[in-house]
């Protein structure tokens, strides 16, 4: 069987990895240009274009999958199936009814929850016990395709974005390859999607998104700390400069005198962390990182910057 590979991040390695120890013949990888990164602008490679250069296998890298160039040669090809894990383009039709076993999806996620760009952060965010990965023929909706198979994937108690997305890395490899068989001999059974998904459209992740809005549970922030991590993180103001927060922890809240402490207020401070007050309950900064510093635990961070109790964090740079 002629497969063709596209994919981009670290996310799609594994299962390009796990086709070429297989013994399958992957006839070309498809991925993203390489992009300038750092003072220099140096252009780096994807994670997908190194992994294919060391297995020695053919890396195109157009700028746009629908370019007449690419389509010509991926036609020339002619591969028996394409198999796709983040790539990071919309696939054309005319693609996807190319090979005769159609383009393979490997989508992060326990379809048809979850459908969009970051299944994996929302998981974490939103505090769902287990996640996964669904290979699916991919369809001209947005992951809206025949489901092939499954795998489930708990999410422990400290899961974080960078944590859950190498778990299902390997578990979207190890589902592929257990599953290819079956689509080849005509034995795997596909499985429609219903029209609606149970949870919200997991749209693209923005820097935006980590600004920690103390008004909202400590339950709550908590989650969203974990699920940036480590893109784009967390992050609050203090004395006018960022403060990323990489690790928190939940708990009660801490009266005084009877009242409540505004959000966002530093109830106290102690070698657990810098405590903040929250619509509901008391956040724990463990990890921080303050603007132009290095990353610490709390205790370390507090040694050279001093955080008296009632100091308030800010929702913007003053």
């Amino acid at each position: 069987m002629k497969v063709v590979y596209m994919g981009t991040p670290d996310f799609a390695v594994p299962p390009l990895e796990a086709l070429a120890e297989a013994g399958y013949e992957v006839a070309a990888v498809v991925t993203q240009p390489d992009k300038p990164k750092g003072r220099g602008k140096t252009l780096l490679p994807t994670p997908v274009k190194e992994a294919a250069l060391k297995h020695g296998i053919p890396v195109w890298q157009p700028a746009k999958v629908r370019e007449p160039e690419f389509m010509e040669k991926l036609e020339a090809l002619k591969p028996d199936v394409i198999i796709v894990a983040a790539f990071g383009q919309i696939i054309p039709e005319k693609i996807l009814n190319l090979p005769e076993y159609g383009c393979l999806n490997i989508h992060a996620s326990l379809l048809p929850k979850y459908r969009g760009a970051a299944p994996i952060q929302y998981a974490v965010i939103d505090g769902e016990r287990e996640s996964g990965v669904t290979l699916m023929k991919m369809g001209t909706g947005l992951d809206t395709g025949d489901m092939i198979a499954r795998a489930v994937v708990p999410l422990s108690e400290e899961e974080t974005g960078g944590s859950l997305f190498d778990k299902l890395a390997v578990a979207g490899a190890e589902l592929l390859i257990k599953t290819l068989p079956s689509v080849f001999d005509g034995t795997a059974v596909y499985e429609k999607q219903p029209e609606e998904s149970p949870t919200p459209y997991a749209a693209m992740i923005t820097k935006q998104m980590g600004l920690l809005d103390f008004s909202r549970s400590a339950v709550e922030l908590e989650r969203l700390v974990r699920g940036l991590n480590p893109w784009p993180s967390a992050y609050t103001f203090l004395n006018g400069k960022t403060l990323k927060v990489w690790k928190a922890a939940v708990r009660g809240g801490e009266n005084t005198a009877g009242q409540e402490p505004a959000p966002g207020t530093v109830t106290s401070v102690d070698r657990e962390g810098i405590h903040v007050a929250c619509g509901k309950g008391c956040l724990v900064l463990q990890e921080v990182q303050l603007e132009g510093k290095k990353r610490m635990d709390a205790a370390a961070f507090l040694r050279g910057f001093q955080v008296e109790p009632g100091t308030k964090l800010a929702d913007h740079k003053e």
